[in-house]
C-alpha cells in the first residue's frame, strides 16, 4: 500500500488479492473497510451463496454479520450511529458485497436507501428516534414505492393515507418490495391528497403493525435471496409523528433518494460484472483445447479485454457520481449515467462469461449462469434503463 497526493489530499491505493482491481481510496480507514469487506465476502458470503440461491432462503445471518461489522451504516452521520464515510467508499463496499453475493448487495443498497430518506428529510426528532435503530446493525429496511400499476410512474401511486386525528389510516398494495416480509421497518409512500405530483407523503412504518400483511415471495429469474413480495395495507394505522418531512412532499423525497439508490445498484452491477470477468479469466487459463489453454486464442483475449473495459467503465462512472455527491454538487444525471453504464455492462459481461465457459457456462455448476440471471434485473429496477435515458436526455436538453 502506498499513498499519493490527489486533489490536495492523500489517497490510499490497494490492489485486491486475486483480482485485477486497483482502488484509489480517500483514507487508510477506507482501505481497512475494503479489506474487512473482502475478508467477510470470502469467508462468510461466497461459501453460502450457491446453496442459498438454489433455495431462495432469506440471508438473515449475512445481514446480521454485515450489521455487526458496521457495513450497513457507512455513509451516514456518526451522531446518529452511522460510519461517517464518503459515499464513494460506501459504494465500493457495496460492490464487493455484490461481487460475492448480488442478492445481499441489493438488500444492502435498499437498506441504505431507506435510511437516506429519513436522514435527508426527517425532522430532528424523527432522526433522533429512528436513525440509531436503522443504523445500529440489527434492523433492515424496505422501500415501499412501487405498486402493481405504478412502477417508473410514481405519480400513479394509489395507496392512500387518510388523516384521522393523530394517525393516518392506510389502504393499498405495494409491489416488488425487496426485503418484503423480512424487513424490520418500511419506508412507505402513500397518497395524502389527489394531486398526482403534490399529493404523496412518506412514512416510516415498523414491521408488525396491525393491518399490514405480505404476499407470497415472487418467483424470479435471479436474485432468489432478494426476497420480493407485495406489502398489503388494510386500514393500517400509522402515528402522524412517523410522517417523514412535510405532507405532500413524497414525490420529491422519493425521486431524490432514488438518485442515491441508483448508484447502489450501479455498484452491485459492477460487482456482478467483476465476478463474471474473474471466473472467465480463470477458466480460460485452465481449459485446454487443441493442446493449449483457450486463453492463448487472440479472439478470446479480445473478448476478455472488452469485458475488463466494461467493468472499469462501470466503476469509474459510479465513482464519478459518488464524488460529486460527496462534494455537495448535483449528481442526478451522473447517477442515471452510472446506472445505465454499469447495468448494461453487467449484462454484456455476464453473457460473454457464459460464452467463454461454453457448455459449462450454461450449467449451474459454475457461477456465471447465476450471474447472468442476476444481472438482468439490474437493468429494470430503481428505474428502467429506458427511463434513465429519458432523465439523461432531459437534463442535456433543458
Amino acid at each position: 500500500m502506498s499513498s499519493v497526493p490527489v486533489a490536495g489530499r492523500s489517497r490510499s491505493t490497494v490492489t485486491e488479492v486475486g483480482t485485477n482491481v486497483e482502488r484509489l481510496l480517500p483514507s487508510d480507514d477506507a482501505r481497512a473497510l475494503l479489506e474487512l469487506t473482502r475478508d467477510i465476502a470470502a469467508k462468510e458470503l461466497e461459501p453460502n451463496v450457491h446453496e442459498a440461491e438454489q433455495t431462495g432462503e432469506f440471508p438473515a445471518a449475512a445481514y446480521r454479520l454485515l450489521g455487526r461489522a458496521g457495513l450497513l451504516s457507512l455513509p451516514f452521520a456518526e451522531e446518529y450511529g452511522g460510519g461517517g464515510q464518503p459515499y464513494e467508499v460506501y459504494l465500493q463496499v457495496v460492490e464487493e458485497i455484490g461481487r460475492a453475493w448480488p442478492s445481499v448487495g441489493v438488500g444492502t443498497s435498499v437498506h441504505s436507501l431507506t435510511a437516506t430518506v429519513v436522514a435527508a428529510n426527517g425532522s430532528e426528532a424523527l432522526k433522533q428516534e429512528w436513525l440509531p435503530r436503522m443504523l445500529g446493525g440489527d434492523w433492515l429496511g424496505a422501500y415501499c414505492l412501487s405498486e402493481p400499476q405504478a412502477g417508473s410512474d410514481v405519480s400513479g401511486i394509489r395507496a392512500a393515507a387518510v388523516r384521522d386525528g393523530e394517525e393516518y389510516v392506510v389502504n393499498g398494495t405495494k409491489q416488488w418490495i425487496s426485503n418484503g416480509s423480512c424487513a424490520d421497518y418500511y419506508i412507505l409512500f402513500a397518497r395524502t391528497a389527489p394531486d398526482p405530483k403534490r399529493g404523496l407523503s412518506a412514512f416510516v412504518v415498523p414491521d408488525g403493525i396491525a393491518g399490514m400483511s405480505f404476499g407470497a415471495p415472487e418467483k424470479k429469474m435471479g436474485l432468489a435471496c432478494d426476497v420480493t413480495t407485495q406489502v398489503l395495507f388494510d386500514d393500517a394505522r400509522i402515528p402522524a409523528a412517523q410522517l417523514i418531512g412535510e405532507e405532500g412532499r413524497g414525490m420529491q423525497v422519493a425521486l431524490s433518494a432514488l438518485d442515491a439508490g441508483r448508484l447502489g445498484i450501479a455498484a452491485v452491477a459492477t460487482g456482478i460484472a467483476q465476478a463474471a470477468l474473474e471466473c472467465a479469466v480463470q477458466y480460460s487459463k485452465e481449459r485446454i483445447q487443441f493442446g493449449s489453454p483457450i486463453s492463448d486464442n487472440q479472439g478470446l483475449q479480445f473478448m476478455l479485454a472488452d469485458m475488463a473495459a466494461d467493468v472499469e467503465r462501470s466503476r469509474a462512472s459510479y465513482l464519478h457520481a459518488a464524488r460529486l455527491k460527496d462534494a455537495g454538487r448535483p449528481f442526478s444525471r451522473q447517477a442515471s449515467v452510472a446506472k445505465v453504464t454499469a447495468t448494461d455492462a453487467a449484462m454484456r459481461v455476464a453473457t460473454d462469461a457464459v460464452q467463454v465457459l461454453g457448455g459449462n457456462g450454461y450449467t449451474r455448476e459454475y457461477p456465471v449462469e447465476r450471474l447472468f440471471r442476476d444481472a438482468k434485473v439490474t437493468q429494470i429496477f430503481e428505474g428502467t434503463n429506458q427511463i434513465q435515458r429519458m432523465v439523461i436526455a432531459r437534463d442535456l436538453l433543458r
